[in-house]
């Protein structure tokens, strides 16, 4: 079960990380399965939609970058922490949660993003 698990850990960060700095097909073709579930409501469903708007995201912001802060798996689900770095100074913190199939591909995704407040009221970070 280890090693499923580290798989899918191995999986979720390479698709992720494929994706977001450019080369969303690729991602795509290497880590997703038969279907892809969307529920992001600004991405379409499906490959074709995760494609389309990662795609467009690297045209429009090919500067951004992202750190992989805690990927934490359990049965056939990861679940990501990042931190990504935007132009113009804007930073997010983000949730991604993927399920995965019995062969070790990516068949649905959830995710939560939150822009870093410039002010908190108290001095832990979102990090």
């Amino acid at each position: 079960m280890g090693e499923r698990l580290d798989r899918n850990k191995l999986n979720a960060v390479n698709f992720y990380r494929t994706a977001y700095m450019g080369d969303p097909k690729k991602a795509v073709e290497l880590y997703v399965g038969d279907r892809y579930i969307q529920h992001n409501p600004l991405v379409s469903d499906g490959k074709q939609g995760f494609i389309e708007y990662f795609e467009k995201m690297h045209q429009d912001y090919p500067d951004k970058t992202i750190e992989f802060l805690r990927t934490i798996a359990e049965d056939n689900m990861v679940a990501l922490h990042t931190r990504q770095m935007w132009p113009e100074g804007e930073e997010y913190a983000t949730m991604d949660f993927f399920r995965f199939d019995a062969t070790g591909k990516i068949i649905e995704h959830w995710d939560s993003i939150q822009e870093v407040p410039k002010q908190s009221a108290h001095t832990n970070t979102m990090f």
